[in-house]
């Protein structure tokens, strides 16, 4: 299929290299030109000046950048790949945005004729240099059938949630649970490390009961050596921890635990950390966020 993808970052990176090794035709568009020239150096296809040279002879344009306005100015932009994509393409949007955004360019796609899937994915950096990574996906049927075909060479599982916004409203969902669970982990290594305990030999037990989750199999020996270089950044979690509130405002959800815990974000990135990942919540609680600035 010939495949266009736009942001080459963290993300996007691999995820373009999986369409490519999967025998897709890959044209790919960076802002930063070097690092698309660099990819195709790497993986073959072609490099766009522009998201709408990138998106001009595609059946599926994919991009993973970073806020709505980067997905404004990469779709509705002067140069952006709604101006040129054919009628019967599909664009797929990896970025962790808001619902309002999904729909409003759903709606757009549909009165141009192509059309439009919200797909944030969760998995992180690991999952999709792996090819595995959990996507969730809003949109109609049709398109979600036609965007699978490309997702599935970098998704372990990728379901259709229901219509345009759905795939980034389960997203919030995933945001907000990990927000607690994060905490909840790091509480609990602060705990045994406070009450005298081996923290390793807890784990080591309590991982093979109902408190086992991915955070605590995959972070919590980082977490212990203070080392929080390795997952999602502080920063970009408060991004997406303010997409779950204004949605919230919207919907009359309460999120108490989670707006705690953005608090807690925000007093480490007042100390420098807002590039540690997420699991530097344990700093805080340990009294070393400063030591590691």
């Amino acid at each position: 299929m010939r495949t266009a993808f736009i942001g080459l970052g963290v993300m996007g990176r691999p995820m373009a290299g999986h369409i490519a090794r999967a025998g897709h035709d890959v044209v790919v568009y960076n802002r930063t030109r070097s690092k698309a020239e660099r990819w195709v150096g790497e993986n073959g296809g072609r490099v766009a000046e522009t998201p709408a040279e990138a998106a001009a002879d595609a059946e599926v344009v994919l991009a993973c950048v970073g806020r709505d306005d980067d997905v404004r100015a990469v779709t509705l932009g002067v140069d952006g790949a709604f101006t040129t994509l054919q009628k019967g393409a599909v664009f797929v949007d990896h970025t962790t945005a808001s619902a309002t955004l999904a729909r409003e360019l759903a709606a757009f796609a549909g009165r141009s004729g192509f059309g439009f899937v919200d797909a944030p994915v969760s998995g992180g950096e690991q999952g999709a240099r792996d090819g595995r990574l959990t996507v969730m996906c809003g949109g109609s049927d049709a398109d979600f059938a036609k965007a699978q075909q490309v997702i599935s060479a970098y998704a372990r599982r990728c379901r259709l949630m229901g219509p345009a916004g759905a795939g980034q409203l389960t997203k919030m969902v995933n945001q907000i649970c990990l927000a607690g669970l994060i905490e909840a982990l790091s509480e609990g290594l602060h705990f045994a490390r406070k009450a005298g305990l081996d923290p390793q030999a807890v784990v080591d037990v309590i991982s093979k009961g109902a408190a086992q989750s991915w955070q605590m199999d995959n972070r919590h020996k980082t977490m212990l050596a203070a080392q929080y270089e390795h997952g999602f950044a502080v920063e970009w979690m408060r991004k997406d921890l303010g997409i779950c509130f204004d949605e919230a405002a919207r919907n009359g959800a309460a999120l108490p635990t989670t707006r705690q815990v953005d608090g807690f974000y925000a007093e480490i990135e007042a100390v420098g950390g807002r590039r540690w990942d997420t699991s530097s919540l344990f700093a805080r609680l340990e009294g070393k966020a400063e030591g590691n600035a």
